[in-house]
């Protein structure tokens, strides 16, 4: 049976272990907001793009881009966004669990001989990625973690862009967690390169085609120069939903360990209230009998 010493020390542990996490549940509260707040500003910059790219195609001209010519498909490149930190539950897990089964369905739909590279973004991926490398299999790190700013983005996807120009990658598609709500994330697999003429032609405004539009120096010229400000937008878009929902999941983990803690506390307490009475009712007892003995 445990001693009061003991069961004081333990309910002191557990409720310093209640108010970490909570304090760390209001720290990923607000750098969850921050990065919710940052998709909102990206939304138009984006819209801005779009409209741009939603004028062009509903004119008659041709557009030829080496970042939308596809072509056979013999390397792929899996960017997959994970975390640098731990204490956000199954996030990194089930992304993993995600990447793999990802890779299955390469191989199934380029065949078996397709080679697959990844390029994990955060040392958690990093790690678990590390460990299933192989020859058919390779895996890339990056200068890019869940800290980055848009400089290093900007470097990062113009690396994967020059990437796919020089044919190493034939394909590069992006994996990640899609914010939706705070308890909710959901796994998105989306292609980056080549970009797929149905992503363009999604946001075309249908009443671009009856306005009138003088397109200086010519719609190609400024198609070839709003295509790469499209693939830009994508990967800094990705990169700020993973960043959200990485701390929503943290959010979840830190109110399920407070929780948890909350209902260890209520249990230990009812303990040491009952082993103190336990104590003051045997004490009584030797009191009350040593009176009857005189």
């Amino acid at each position: 049976m445990s001693t009061l010493r003991e069961l004081k020390s333990r309910i002191g542990s557990v409720a310093s272990t209640q108010k970490t996490t909570s304090a760390m549940k209001m720290i990923s509260s607000a750098k969850m907001r921050k990065a919710t707040t940052q998709l909102q500003r990206l939304s138009p910059y984006r819209d801005m793009v779009q409209h741009v790219i939603s004028h062009l195609l509903v004119t008659d001209q041709e557009f030829n881009s080496p970042l939308i010519t596809e072509r056979d498909v013999k390397s792929v490149a899996l960017v997959v966004f994970g975390s640098d930190d731990g204490l956000c539950g199954a996030f990194n897990i089930n992304i993993f669990k995600q990447l793999l089964a990802t890779i299955d369905d390469v191989r199934k739909q380029y065949g078996e001989g397709v080679k697959v590279t990844i390029v994990p973004v955060g040392k958690k991926l990093t790690k678990a990625s590390l460990k299933i490398k192989s020859e058919d299999l390779d895996v890339e790190t990056c200068n890019v973690n869940t800290r980055s700013g848009s400089d290093d983005l900007h470097d990062f996807t113009d690396m994967l862009k020059t990437r796919f120009l020089n044919k190493d990658f034939d394909c590069v598609e992006l994996l990640y967690m899609h914010f939706k709500s705070t308890s909710k994330q959901v796994f998105m697999r989306e292609q980056l390169l080549p970009v797929r003429y149905e992503s363009l032609s999604e946001g075309v405004d249908a009443g671009a085609a009856n306005s009138m539009c003088l397109f200086e120096p010519d719609a190609a010229t400024i198609f070839n120069s709003v295509l790469p400000l499209h693939v830009r937008a994508m990967v800094q878009e990705v990169f700020t939903e993973s960043s959200a929902s990485e701390q929503s999941a943290r959010v979840m983990a830190m109110q399920t360990a407070s929780d948890n803690a909350g209902e260890l506390l209520e249990a230990l307490n009812l303990e040491y209230n009952k082993l103190r009475q336990q104590g003051i009712t045997t004490e009584l007892l030797d009191i009350l009998g040593g009176q009857v003995k005189r």
